[in-house]
């Protein structure tokens, strides 16, 4: 059986079990008000930087779903930070293992989904070492017990949300209990990332959360799939734009009306936290579900 093995463990998360349920245990809140989630949620945008930044973030959106039941499986949209491909690069078969062990991919949906469209192939090296959905599997192994995981790499193209709404209309079909998961961080900004539009300093990473994030964000909350790549080419605003389209185009196909931000920060508002450390630089994340 073709196994993924972790290749973030010990940078973006722990390297055990029993640290890494302390994480998540630290990450997850007991409860999300319920009074303005979407009946039924049947997507979420979440984050995929280290624990430590954004967590919190991806620990919301997860406990709103798990409010709600047990998902049979989560397909999740990946980014593409090393290469590019044109087509969706699925892991079809075998599973996943995390310090929490190992989660089966869907290989029936798999099948299922790779026979109905020509958008999506079979492509586990894009997933070999890219790290947007390895960080977010371990909160799935955590809340969601046999739950299996389909994941899918989307680059940044034009067709990327196709690609999310051939995904929606075949769940759709099927009535299969499954929630649609995309991954991305949002501006990164400063010196390091060379994007300083606004200039070095505080009120460039204001401006960074407070305007270009609010501009995809605000792209997201109106469901508008087919504009979000081309957003994220001007503005440099999600560093998984084909994700997040993806996810939005299939969220529709799967009957979403609207969007509810649960939360938004970036990484210099937990390093003044956590640490005390005004940063030079700064990367955005948001959570979001859909239903």
């Amino acid at each position: 059986m073709q196994i993924r093995h972790a290749v973030a463990a010990g940078s973006f998360y722990e390297a055990s079990e029993k640290a890494c349920r302390a994480s998540l245990a630290k990450c997850i809140p007991e409860t999300i008000d319920s009074v303005e989630l979407p009946e039924r949620i049947v997507a979420g945008i979440v984050p995929h930087a280290g624990w430590i930044f954004s967590g919190q973030v991806a620990g919301e959106v997860f406990r709103s779903i798990a409010q709600q039941g047990q998902p049979e499986v989560f397909v999740l949209f990946g980014a593409m930070h090393r290469g590019i491909a044109q087509l969706g690069g699925m892991f079809a078969d075998g599973g996943w293992r995390t310090p929490l062990g190992d989660v089966a991919i869907d290989e029936r949906l798999a099948e299922r989904i790779l026979g109905g469209t020509n958008l999506i192939e079979r492509n586990a090296r894009v997933h070999a070492d890219e790290h947007s959905l390895e960080v977010i599997v371990p909160f799935i192994q955590h809340l969601f017990g046999e739950a299996k995981i389909l994941p899918i790499a989307v680059p940044p193209v034009g067709e990327a949300h196709e690609i999310g709404q051939a995904v929606g209309r075949i769940l759709a079909a099927e009535q299969t209990a499954a929630v649609c998961i995309g991954s991305t961080d949002l501006t990164h900004y400063g010196p390091g990332y060379g994007f300083v539009p606004q200039g070095a300093g505080q009120e460039g990473i204001i401006w960074a959360k407070d305007v270009n994030d609010r501009s995809i964000i605000d792209l997201i909350c109106r469901l508008e799939s087919e504009k979000i790549v081309a957003e994220a080419e001007l503005h440099r605003n999600a560093c998984g734009a084909g994700a997040v389209a993806a996810t939005v185009g299939a969220a529709v196909q799967m009957g979403a009306k609207r969007a509810k931000l649960l939360s938004h920060i970036c990484s210099a508002q937990v390093s003044e936290r956590l640490w005390g450390q005004q940063s030079s630089e700064s990367v955005g994340y948001a959570g979001i579900v859909f239903g």
